[in-house]
């Protein structure tokens, strides 16, 4: 709910949902703490009669910027955005120039913002709190403050974002002892740490959703906290350099969707985790290995360094991920053919590539023709999508001879329902 609904909604009443009222019967507004008015009391219209936990619920539909505004304009909101469950800061929310540099003092109008919201904030029903700083330089004891008030008020859902040029030059410790109090007890239940040194001590019980980019943090590190994080659910790990291998264990029975995006560094995936569904991975090519009960049914794999990414998904996906039932592949080239498959996709029902992506170049002797193999290892497939960039395909190479493929065996696609190729110039040798 925006602005605009929340206008509706007040006009709707003003007008007595289109009944006629002979007179307005004056209205209680929700109790506010520390309400003295003083003065004469001016009549005005404070919304309709609402209990305050539906006050407080509408007002948390409100994006935060917009739920400051309206708190400057109504006493029915001043009290539950004192309790405001989702604290969002960054420029935008603030309404800080984007231009604004630290000279400028976009830094220190943050400070004094963020410090004044949180002074008045009542610390009751607070969920999610999240810092998200673009190219504001901050304070560490700022920070370290604004996170020890979002653990202190048991935030479960917590943000924080840094200027990119923390992750090379004395990055931020992120203060992982407030995560949990003396006992080990935790209530955040969600994660997301950017551009700063992540070391773990512990693990989190309640933690569903953990997301690192551009993290300073080990493969042990990495390991040991997610195997102390029994109700882990989703991890996405990006750009976090210092890992070369992750292992995670059968005990992770909880977690369903791991992403591993351009770890540079890393070598290699251990996977155990036996209700693991969805596996995105994009980098160079690694060695991937799912224990026998896992049963992953969706596979992305984007590589654009030491590629053949196609013909690896041909080889070695049908005995890593057997189960897999939706499969996309990204390639920016191939210098090996398809040969025919020495085991079969026998769930796969979508499968998509797109060759050339990332701008790569195709060795002139590839052949595209080849494809067909992947599609006789796929007896069960539904959709197939093939898209090819203009610009990284030396177009001499479509014209091969296709004769050969009239020397194949007829392979019926029953279940074929969609097909789509795209980025091939016309040529009628090819339409047989």
């Amino acid at each position: 709910m925006g602005l605009l609904g929340l206008k509706l909604l007040m006009s709707m009443q003003r007008g007595g949902g289109g009944r006629s009222t002979g007179s307005r019967t004056k209205r209680k507004r929700p109790p506010c703490q520390g309400d003295t008015p003083q003065g004469p009391k001016k009549i005005a219209y404070s919304g309709p009669d609402l209990p305050a936990d539906i006050w407080c619920h509408i007002h948390s539909l409100l994006p935060m910027r917009d739920a400051a505004r309206v708190a400057c304009v109504s006493q029915a909101f001043l009290q539950s955005w004192r309790c405001h469950p989702n604290l969002t800061f960054n420029k935008e929310t603030l309404g800080l120039n984007k231009n604004a540099s630290q000279k400028d003092g976009a830094s220190t109008d943050l400070t004094v913002i963020i410090d004044r919201i949180l002074e008045r904030h009542s610390g009751t029903r607070m969920k999610a709190f999240k810092l998200a700083f673009c190219d504001c330089v901050v304070d560490t004891c700022n920070l370290n403050n604004w996170l020890q008030t979002a653990a202190t008020l048991r935030v479960e859902e917590l943000c924080l974002s840094l200027p990119s040029n923390h992750y090379k030059k004395d990055p931020y410790n992120f203060p992982c002892s407030i995560l949990a109090d003396e006992c080990g007890n935790s209530m955040i239940q969600k994660l997301f740490v950017g551009i700063c040194a992540f070391r773990p001590v512990s693990g989190l019980a309640k933690l569903t959703t953990l997301d690192l980019c551009m993290v300073h943090i080990t493969g042990d590190e990495l390991g040991s906290l997610v195997s102390s994080s029994s109700a882990l659910e989703r991890l996405t790990i990006r750009y976090c350099n210092e890992i070369t291998y992750l292992k995670i264990s059968s005990l992770m029975q909880h977690l369903s969707y791991l992403m591993m995006f351009e770890c540079r560094y890393l070598q290699m995936v251990d996977i155990k985790a036996p209700n693991l569904s969805t596996f995105y991975f994009s980098g160079t090519q690694i060695q991937l290995s799912f224990g026998e009960a896992v049963q992953v049914k969706n596979v992305t794999m984007r590589c654009f360094v030491q590629c053949n990414t196609v013909y690896y998904a041909c080889v070695k996906l049908p005995s890593i991920v057997p189960n897999v039932e939706t499969l996309n592949i990204y390639s920016s080239s191939e210098g090996v053919n398809i040969p025919i498959l020495p085991i079969k996709f026998l769930h796969l029902k979508h499968l998509s590539i797109c060759l050339g992506a990332g701008d790569g170049s195709f060795c002139p002797a590839y052949d595209y023709l080849s494809l067909v193999y992947f599609l006789h290892g796929c007896p069960v497939l539904e959709t197939f999508e093939l898209n090819v960039s203009h610009t990284s395909i030396i177009h001499n190479s479509y014209y091969a001879d296709p004769s050969h493929l009239k020397q194949m065996p007829e392979y019926l696609h029953n279940n074929i329902k969609k097909v789509g190729i795209i980025g091939f110039w016309h040529s009628k040798a090819w339409l047989s």
